[in-house]
């Protein structure tokens, strides 16, 4: 822009030269016309009518000296033949009169331009050589003298061209300008002004338009346009550039040591977003008002949302679930209230995009900027989804090894029970072996009375036979007591209280498995009587069932609905109904016909007990278990139990 300023001032000085050299040449082309009219008339002003030819000769020499332009006044008759003439004393002439009378000359061509047009009329110009060996460039001036209509004769004036320039052009213009008369082609016929001073030349042009004749003034000015300092606004623009390129220069080292500084922090930075990127630990900063302003793009894969979509909320999060965002509000404002979470962390529950529940340790602390200031708030999240899939392993791992133990102690009662029969039933197998073969050989065939040793051995194996009889019986009546003690455990126990004590282990697998879990126990329920260990176990195993049916990537919405109400088939029979529904994938037919077969599983890793056992359990307590499609999807199971109402069913 300065730049275009210098050049802008240059071309605005260079235009105000221009505009005053042409002004200068229409002011001289000005005064040269006004001058040829004040000599036309002093030309017409001499006397013409049978003058005296010495008076007009005086006259026309005073003319002369006092009009140096002028070099030659004639006075001619009719037919252009001389009468008399007066000269310039300032100029001598060698004038060549067979040639100036010609008819050819400039001379007779104008003074026929004059009788065609009826007033004055000038030539062309002409060279015209000198005593001295020089030469100048003449014009003549023809004027008719007309009397009574008639032309009596012609009056001759000669211009010099070079005393035209000298004498009719202000002294001021050709002192610094060079004026010249000129043909249209440009080549010069007269000179005068200034010796050329300057690297540029300005030129301007004007024509002189004579009667029978046009002349062309030319005026050339010298100047070193724009010059180094053509005025106030470029002296002005030249400082301004000179301290621009001091502060450039200035800003050039600067800016090399802030690169230098802003390479150092993009490589910290490159260095910081790279720890970052490779954390598996979820980021996030919030501002004094709860807006977040930064998340990692761990933070964002593990809930599913684009930076786009968290960064500036402040009052509630996509993340939260919908029924927990009022707790999660006023937990927010205790912590902006000034309150510091513990140092070890807590736990919460966060959902992804997709609707999906994964439990979270959240560890806060306060952000502290530059200067010392607490800004907000900086928050690491830590996805326990894995570590409370390995609690469960271990869990069910446990539970295994405790159905293990249970099995284990079966084995063993069913081996010790086998051992304790083996033994009366072996003894009574060898007595009444024993006492036929003594029937056999101590009785011959003709005696009619066995021998008394014979019936004394067989008195005493018979008694051995009901002794070992008797020992296999006590050992039978003590599995039937310890079957007894079980129906003996029996109590009176509320429905509610069976849902509360398994709602804690079913409600750790729903957070793995991403279920909501509903319960609804009808008002007024009498409680059931029922071995509780028993029935709760039943419910676990089928609550564990449903969720699992659900684990699928296609069920979106998944949901546990557990109901306990009064049996639908008769009301008033003494019974309650426990239903629980899920919204999995269903039970195909072929499954469905050897579901409570012992030791058939879907699952590699199920043992095929469990609905075998549930079946068993609840058959015992003299209820029914079933299940049947739910709609729109799903499955569900139902159970009965006995209500307490003192007498066993």
């Amino acid at each position: 822009m300065l730049a275009t300023m210098v050049w802008l001032a240059g071309r605005y000085e260079a235009s105000q030269v221009q505009t005053r050299l042409e002004r200068d040449t229409a002011d001289a082309v000005s005064d040269i016309r006004t001058a040829l009219t004040h000599n036309l008339q002093s030309l017409q002003a001499l006397p013409s009518d049978n003058p005296s030819h010495l008076a007009w000769e005086v006259e026309a020499s005073d003319l002369l000296r006092n009009r140096r332009e002028l070099v030659r006044i004639e006075l001619r008759d009719a037919n252009l033949r001389m009468r008399t003439h007066v000269q310039s004393p300032y100029r001598p002439v060698a004038w060549d009169m067979r040639l100036r009378d010609s008819g050819q000359s400039d001379l007779t061509i104008a003074c026929a331009n004059a009788r065609r047009l009826g007033g004055p009329a000038y030539s062309s110009s002409y060279f015209q050589p000198h005593g001295d060996g020089l030469g100048s460039e003449m014009m003549e001036l023809c004027v008719p003298l007309s009397a009574s209509g008639r032309t009596m004769g012609y009056l001759v004036a000669t211009y010099a061209l070079q005393d035209i320039l000298a004498n009719l052009v202000g002294h001021n213009l050709t002192r610094s300008q060079e004026a010249s008369f000129t043909e249209a082609d440009g080549t010069r016929l007269a000179v005068l002004g200034a010796a050329r001073r300057g690297s540029r030349m300005f030129s301007a042009q004007h024509l002189l338009d004579l009667p029978g004749s046009t002349l062309v003034l030319r005026m050339d000015s010298w100047h070193s346009a724009p010059s180094l300092f053509p005025n106030v606004l470029t002296a002005l623009v030249t400082a301004m550039s000179i301290a621009l390129v001091t502060v450039m220069v200035v800003l050039v080292r600067d800016n090399r040591r802030r690169l230098r500084a802003e390479r150092d922090l993009a490589d910290a930075l490159a260095f910081r977003k790279a720890m970052e990127d490779s954390l598996v630990t979820g980021l996030r900063a919030r501002d004094l008002e709860g807006r977040i302003t930064y998340v990692n793009p761990a933070f964002c894969e593990m809930v599913g949302f684009s930076p786009q979509e968290l960064l500036g909320l402040s009052m509630s999060a996509p993340y939260w679930p919908p029924e927990r965002v009022e707790e999660y509000r006023q937990r927010q404002a205790i912590r902006f209230a000034g309150t510091m979470p513990p140092r070890e962390g807590f736990e919460s529950e966060f959902m992804r995009k997709d609707g999906t529940r994964f439990p979270v340790l959240i560890i806060e602390a306060p952000l502290i900027n530059a200067q010392g200031q607490h800004t907000g708030w900086m928050s690491a999240f830590l996805d326990i989804s894995e570590q409370r899939r390995v609690e469960e392993l271990s869990r069910a791992s446990q539970e295994r090894l405790q159905a293990t133990a249970r099995l284990a102690t079966v084995g063993e009662m069913a081996s010790l029970l086998s051992h304790e029969l083996n033994q009366p039933l072996a003894a009574i197998s060898s007595y009444a072996n024993g006492s036929i073969n003594l029937l056999e050989h101590a009785t011959p065939a003709s005696a009619s009375v066995p021998e008394p040793d014979a019936l004394e051995d067989v008195r005493m194996a018979m008694r051995q036979i009901a002794r070992q009889a008797e020992r296999a019986g006590r050992v039978i009546k003590s599995v039937h007591d310890f079957v007894r003690r079980r129906d003996q455990a029996r109590e009176a126990v509320h429905a509610q209280q069976l849902l509360d004590a398994i709602l804690p282990l079913v409600s750790l697998q729903a957070r793995k498995l991403g279920v909501r879990v509903n319960t609804s126990v009808e008002q007024g329920l009498a409680p059931a009587l029922c071995d509780r260990t028993m029935v709760e176990q039943v419910l676990l195993n089928l609550a564990r069932n449903a969720m699992q049916a659900m684990d699928d990537p296609g069920v979106r919405n998944r949901v546990l609905d557990i109901r306990v109400r009064r049996a639908a088939s008769n009301p008033h029979n003494g019974w309650i109904e426990f239903a629980v529904t899920d919204v999995g994938t269903g039970i195909p037919p072929e499954v469905a016909e050897k579901l409570f077969t012992p030791f058939f599983t879907t699952r590699p890793e199920g043992m095929g007990l469990g609905l075998s056992m549930c079946r068993t359990v609840i058959e015992q307590h003299g209820g029914f278990l079933g299940f049947a499609p739910n709609e729109p999807r799903g499955t569900v199971f139902t159970f009965t139990l006995p209500v307490n109402n003192g007498t066993t069913p």
